[in-house]
């Protein structure tokens, strides 16, 4: 894809996103979302499917919204909240540890700095990169799966892990499209450009996509 034509696929999917339910962690921070909150319904959405994200989300946003009343729960209590997400019982104990550090060490506010961020168990380039985004209003490209697939079956850039993805759309994507890249491919990728089987037939990008990797579509 020539790198001119990001601004026609950026307008395209703006206009396609008003029809496509939005990310969890979206709606998360739509709704008075603390950088806090966002930290921990990123922590959640790991390795799990976006309807289990929301409902545990609001689950535990019941019952805790600051580090200081995280740190009242157990780490039973927690994973009670937050089951059936992925990988609940490890995210739990990610949960009390990083309340109590922000407790301990940065007077229960979170940090605005990617890599201050990283220093914490259990987040990673992603989430840190979501928090600074949509917590901070900060610079930030945040890769996950959709985003890491979606740019490189484009043909947009060519890179085998999301890491790599980030590096290279730091140099080549326009600053202006950073902060809603995520939500704008997140929701392409689950409900439209998946990743066995995409529906290219109804596409509207299809004209300007090099559909690198696509074996099997609709």
């Amino acid at each position: 894809m020539k790198h001119g034509k990001i601004h026609t696929v950026i307008n395209i999917l703006r206009e396609e996103y008003k029809n496509w339910r939005t990310p969890a962690v979206t709606i998360v921070s739509q709704c008075n979302g603390s950088p806090f909150k966002i930290l921990i319904s990123c922590i959640i959405s790991l390795r799990t499917k976006d309807e289990v994200t929301a409902l545990a989300s609001e689950r535990i946003f019941a019952r805790a919204q600051t580090p200081e009343e995280m740190t009242r729960l157990s780490v039973e209590e927690i994973s009670q909240l937050i089951y059936p997400a992925g990988f609940y019982h490890t995210k739990a104990a990610q949960i009390a540890l990083l309340s109590r550090k922000l407790l301990d060490e940065y007077q229960g506010t979170v940090p605005d700095e990617i890599d201050t961020l990283l220093e914490f168990k259990g987040v990673g380039r992603k989430t840190a990169n979501l928090v600074l985004t949509l917590g901070f209003g900060k610079p930030g490209i945040c890769v996950d799966t959709h985003v890491h697939r979606i740019f490189n079956r484009l043909g947009y850039i060519a890179t085998k892990t999301p890491e790599t993805t980030e590096m290279a759309l730091r140099v080549r994507l326009p600053p202006e499209y950073w902060i809603e890249i995520n939500d704008l491919l997140v929701a392409f990728g689950q409900n439209h450009c998946h990743p066995v089987s995409p529906w290219c037939s109804n596409c509207k990008l299809l004209s300007i996509c090099d559909r690198i990797g696509v074996k099997v579509s609709r």
